[in-house]
């Protein structure tokens, strides 16, 4: 959808992955960075004075740059199964941002992601945790079958692959969303508007629920925001 508007086109979470992500690195450079669905890489624009070289695994042709910010990116297609054409342990960053709920088979590409990172590596992830609505029916903005993961399951998928979960948080409250989309503001590019939707995530987290159904259910965390390591030694 970005590639069709790309002279409009802004990356819409620089904050959100500041907050609940970047923060969470350690004091060190990452040569080798795989962004997973990550269209135009911008989501590495923060840190790019940390990277040596970018590949991006998308399935569109739309997106292709050979540089990000004078960092070298190089563009891979991933197989239909979610075998990923890497050696084992290249990457020292992973970040895999809204993918996941638009693959069948997520237990088997975390499988991969595991796989892929080197030990000590970083992986991010942020997901829906909620259904999305009805997918039986035409969702306006969604993709026929993308659906979201309970976090349960989520954490569970991480930790069965492998990683050590060092950050956990919730995330994208739709009440402040909707405020923020009436307004035309992005407030996931705004430090202060991330942070009270963190506050507010963290309030409501009681009422969470995959199928929020009543107008009341609805005032929940619709995603989750992990920080995985790869252990140093298995």
């Amino acid at each position: 959808m970005g590639a069709r508007d790309r002279a409009t086109y802004r990356y819409a979470y620089h904050s959100l992955n500041a907050l609940h992500g970047f923060r969470y690195f350690p004091a060190r450079r990452f040569e080798q960075v795989l962004g997973i669905g990550s269209a135009y890489g911008d989501e590495f624009l923060p840190i790019l004075t940390r990277i040596g070289r970018i590949t991006i695994l998308d399935p569109s042709e739309a997106f292709l740059v050979s540089d990000i910010g004078g960092v070298p990116c190089r563009y891979v297609k991933p197989t239909p199964h979610g075998k990923m054409p890497f050696s084992d342990s290249t990457f020292d960053l992973i970040t895999c941002l809204g993918v996941f709920h638009h693959i069948p088979n997520v237990r088997a590409v975390m499988q991969e992601v595991r796989r892929c990172v080197a030990p000590g590596g970083i992986v991010l992830v942020r997901e829906p945790i909620r259904s999305m609505g009805d997918w039986t029916k035409t969702r306006p903005g969604l993709t026929k079958r993308e659906r979201g993961i309970p976090l349960r399951i989520l954490i569970e998928i991480a930790t069965g692959a492998g990683f050590v979960v060092r950050s956990r948080s919730l995330c994208l409250f739709p009440p402040m969303m909707a405020v923020c989309s009436r307004l035309r503001i992005l407030p996931y590019n705004n430090a202060a508007l991330t942070r009270l939707d963190a506050m507010l995530c963290s309030f409501f987290r009681w009422n969470d629920r995959y199928h929020p159904g009543a107008i009341r259910r609805r005032s929940s965390p619709a995603a989750a925001y992990l920080v995985l390591e790869c252990p140093a030694s298995v």
